[in-house]
């Protein structure tokens, strides 16, 4: 049986020059709810853009999901309000938490069809734009990232929408345990392999872990001679 999920905000924003910052900061964090029906591309929402499309946007990371059940645990620990996309997140999900996400999972939206790629991994700007330098490691700390979507098939999708999960990825690796192996058991050898194991696992998270694996692989060897 399928599973259906409210969205509470759809939200997009062209990018802009974000204040408070030593240099100049392009960012499309500042993005603003919209009830519009609009295109899901494979590489983004219209209407919607990145500042820096290295490391955001494109075909791994098309669509930013955040958990709507994580904005009372902010406005309470940092005392402010936050209005949905405010992580800078496509999408504010309720329902779902990185607990409950798999890697690999899929989901109709609208007239697309949408799979779960990695973790949202916060970057410096989350701090910039809400003027709290260690916001980002609040974030990462916490493992209250968010996720990304990558777009299996294009259409117009909307907040009425909603999301159905079509699919639950086989394997079982959670966005919360992809978290846990990135930023808490780094050494985790195990973890790290069963998170390469992942077929739909975005190219930027499976370039980490090699690399990371190869290390570790390294260093053991160094230790064995």
């Amino acid at each position: 049986m399928s599973e259906q999920y409210r969205l509470q905000s759809l939200n997009i924003g062209r990018p802009v020059l974000l204040q408070g910052h030593s240099k100049e900061v392009m960012s499309g964090f500042g993005k603003v709810p919209t009830e519009e029906r609009i295109y899901l591309s494979a590489v983004n929402l219209e209407g919607d853009g990145q500042g820096d499309t290295v490391n955001h946007g494109g075909v791994d990371k098309a669509v930013c999901v955040y958990c709507y059940e994580h904005y009372p645990y902010w406005e309470k620990r940092l005392n402010r309000k936050f209005p949905p996309g405010a992580f800078g997140e496509n999408v504010t999900l309720e329902g779902l938490t990185e607990e409950d996400v798999r890697i690999g999972d899929i989901f109709e939206w609208g007239e697309a069809v949408v799979q779960v790629s990695q973790p949202r991994q916060p970057c410096y700007k989350i701090g910039v734009y809400h003027q709290l330098p260690e916001f980002t490691a609040y974030v990462e700390q916490t493992g209250y990232t968010g996720f990304y979507f990558r777009v299996l098939k294009p259409g117009f999708v909307s907040k009425r929408d909603g999301l159905t999960r079509l699919e639950k990825d086989s394997l079982g690796v959670s966005i919360a345990y992809a978290n846990q192996v990135k930023y808490r058991n780094k050494s985790d050898l195990n973890g790290i392999r069963k998170v390469l194991e992942v077929p739909a696992l975005s190219d930027s998270w499976r370039a980490t872990f090699n690399k990371r694996l190869a290390k570790l692989a390294e260093g053991q060897a160094d230790q064995n001679r």
